[in-house]
């Protein structure tokens, strides 16, 4: 294989990892940002948080695979990425941590103080986690200043511009509704409907702030020059899947529902990345600056070796994701003697 077949396949394969932490991570960032708000009592909060108990960990390792694949196909691009947004990576890592330590520390004790403390770690930490992450991608896709050394020259707040947190809340947003549509599919009887009553409400934000999304990406970013006006039908799909979603979240379907949003944060993720090829960092600075998949990219006999490796092991670990979903697919009551603290 050529060692540009393989910068193409590796790209694509660090896409496919992202957009997989996305779907998954994202309703899970959802239950945890829900989860004050969705549960009135102690043991529906704990329902709520075993919805996603058996595998939010395993959904984190995605964001982790991703990472070492950027390291090791794209050294460069990894070398960038990291240092530059390293306190927004810091603060996501942060983000992270209280969600894990929240979840594993929060039935310890009894006391509803030291109960509710902990479910408020883990609605901060799911909306600190998901705002960072869409405010670097949209940054991603508008250009960030790059020198001809290929290193960042911003700060943290060079990130927080308008474009990049338009960007965020978006992703909040859906990140929300993929939450409720989840619980509404996991819990039972009054949660249910609870779940999908919120859903419902969020259905608006989140369309409000896709559109305002799609307007604003036209206005900062090169979408136009580089896709046309016509972006073609990943992005178009994306934001009819979300608009077709409403009509099963007011008819109580909340498989259509669940898998409709997913659609939309899928392809709007590949959307992002479609504006970048096949550049992966653009520079604000010089568009020569810019570091593209030719020039961050390891030696082909490193790509060759890894999609060696890859294609061995992605399968196992797909089956077995897979595997696990299917073996935790009950519906979860509140019912105590049911569960698991």
């Amino acid at each position: 294989m050529s060692h540009e077949f393989l910068q193409v396949l590796w790209f694509i394969l660090i896409v496919v990892l992202w957009v997989g932490f996305y779907f998954l991570e994202g309703f899970d960032f959802g239950v945890g940002m829900l989860l004050p708000f969705l549960g009135k009592k102690d043991q529906e909060r704990r329902a709520i948080i075993n919805a996603i108990g058996p595998t939010w960990d395993g959904n984190e390792v995605w964001l982790i695979t991703a990472g070492g694949a950027m390291f090791a196909a794209f050294p460069q691009w990894y070398a960038t990425l990291f240092s530059g947004f390293y306190l927004a990576l810091f603060l996501l890592l942060v983000a992270l941590i209280i969600r894990g330590i929240s979840f594993e520390y929060r039935s310890k004790d009894a006391s509803p103080k030291w109960r509710a403390t902990f479910d408020w770690m883990i609605a901060v930490g799911s909306f600190l986690a998901a705002l960072l992450l869409g405010v670097a991608f949209a940054n991603l896709a508008e250009g960030v200043p790059i020198n001809a050394k290929m290193m960042y020259t911003g700060n943290l707040f060079t990130l927080l511009n308008p474009y990049g947190l338009i960007g965020g809340l978006t992703t909040v947003s859906v990140f929300l509704l993929h939450g409720a549509n989840f619980l509404s599919l996991k819990l039972e009887d009054e949660l249910r409907e609870r779940a999908n009553a919120f859903a419902k409400k969020l259905y608006i934000a989140a369309v409000v702030l896709n559109l305002i999304l799609l307007i604003t990406t036209y206005i900062f970013t090169d979408i136009y020059a580089h896709l046309g006006l016509n972006p073609g039908i990943v992005p178009i799909v994306g934001l009819l899947a979300l608009l077709v979603s409403g009509y099963f979240i007011n008819r109580k379907q909340e498989g259509w529902a669940f898998i409709l949003v997913a659609v939309n944060i899928v392809f709007t993720l590949i959307t992002f990345f479609m504006i970048m090829f096949p550049r992966v960092m653009i520079s604000s600075t010089d568009p020569s600056y810019s570091l593209t998949i030719y020039n961050a990219s390891s030696s082909a006999y490193t790509l060759s070796v890894m999609s060696i490796v890859a294609l061995i092991f992605v399968p196992i670990v797909l089956i077995y994701q897979g595997w696990t979903y299917y073996m935790f697919r009950k519906r979860i009551t509140t019912k105590k003697e049911s569960l698991v603290y």
